[in-house]
């Protein structure tokens, strides 16, 4: 039992950890089923992974996707989606889903908005009209939703920010924290539902302000931790030092959550420092601008030279696209501006992601994830800057 809360908390067990980094494999329970970690989620916004059925993203390996909770409050709306009993029923997606809060969204995609100590007024980028996200609604949207693992409404900000600006974004996502929590607490124990719920940790790349965050979220007690506002700009080895700070002043019993990172190599090394899960959107962004990711690098499949190429993407790759298409076809598809293109490289983005964390952690029950890390680089031809 979560003694902070008297209700059970998120069943998170570490399996095994690597001797020669923070590196560790873990068990995440949840009502749909159990999370091998560590684990990463595609991006399905709208409760579609773009160009994916969930059936194709379960053959590609994925065992959770990432949905919004702004644009999903925005379209369909709770009123269809509670119609299905949660998003689950609604997409036929049969395993986890995590949801984040719809603060990013709020600040990066609305066209006006106003942020006071109650919420975020905002005008929809879709029509235009009038919406106040509180913290509280935020919780009660995810509960529509039925995501199995919600987030807590945090102040985004840009980079770069001010020391004051920044210091003040982290105190009010304490408070909204705060909230979200007793909302949380109220409704799951009146409607009886295991949605588990995630707080956010702020504070810019200050690190004094990233521990008072971590401090003030930590003390409200969540059943996992996110690192937000990282990748949002600032030079990576930047990003590397404040994930490294912070994922190592995270209590080590729950998961830990980095939002919105990034390239293989940034997973890797993340992997290393203790993450347990990630989303991103650059394998379904790059798929459908024909950016293709494989052991060896990244490959522009609009690229001449793929012109008489019969070889797959990727010999001995196991996804579909790979199994059944040439690069000669996909650069056809790519330069004909066929819709089937976004698809067929997307499936094989998404598996390669899915997978190489999948190794990465199968390389971290072994003992083997320096040596996995390292031939990892070697393969890339990425020069190791650790």
């Amino acid at each position: 039992m979560d003694k902070k809360t008297n209700l059970p908390h998120l069943n998170f067990k570490i399996e095994a950890e690597s001797k020669e980094t923070r590196a560790r494999a873990g068990l995440l329970e949840t009502s749909h089923g159990i999370i091998e970690t560590p684990v990463f989620m595609p991006v399905g916004t709208l409760g579609s992974v773009k160009s994916m059925s969930p059936e194709e993203l379960s053959d590609c390996g994925t065992q959770i996707i990432l949905g919004n909770t702004y644009h999903l409050y925005l379209r369909p709306g709770c009123d269809v989606i509670s119609l299905f009993s949660g998003l689950h029923k609604f997409m036929n997606w049969k395993k986890p889903v995590l949801t984040d809060s719809g603060g990013f969204q709020v600040f990066s995609l609305a066209k006006l908005s106003k942020m006071a100590e109650n919420g975020v007024t905002f005008q929809s980028h879709i029509d235009g009209s009038s919406h106040l996200l509180t913290p509280e609604k935020a919780v009660e949207i995810q509960i529509c939703l039925n995501s199995d693992i919600m987030m807590c409404l945090d102040n985004c900000i840009a980079y770069p920010a001010s020391r004051d600006e920044t210091q003040k974004a982290l105190e009010i996502t304490a408070r909204w924290a705060k909230r979200c929590k007793n909302t949380w607490k109220e409704k799951i124990e009146n409607i009886g539902k295991t949605n588990r719920l995630f707080g956010i940790v702020q504070g810019g790349m200050f690190k004094d302000l990233r521990k008072i965050s971590i401090d003030d979220i930590t003390e409200i007690g969540f059943s996992g931790y996110a690192i937000g506002g990282l990748s949002v700009g600032e030079p990576k080895d930047i990003m590397l030092e404040i994930a490294d700070f912070s994922l190592s002043k995270l209590p080590d019993a729950k998961p830990k959550y980095i939002m919105g990172v990034g390239t293989p190599e940034d997973l890797i090394e993340l992997v290393g420092l203790g993450a347990d899960m990630f989303d991103c959107v650059m394998p379904t962004r790059n798929a459908r601008n024909g950016q293709i990711f494989t052991k060896h690098g990244k490959m522009n499949i609009y690229n001449s030279r793929f012109r008489t190429d019969t070889n797959p993407i990727e010999p001995g790759c196991t996804c579909y696209t790979c199994r059944n298409y040439s690069r000669a076809y996909l650069r056809h598809l790519f330069m004909s501006k066929e819709l089937l293109s976004y698809r067929l490289n997307t499936i094989h983005n998404v598996h390669y992601y899915v997978n190489l964390i999948r190794k990465a952690r199968n390389a971290i029950c072994k003992g083997e994830f320096e040596a996995f890390r390292k031939d990892f680089y070697s393969e890339q031809d990425i020069k190791d800057k650790r």
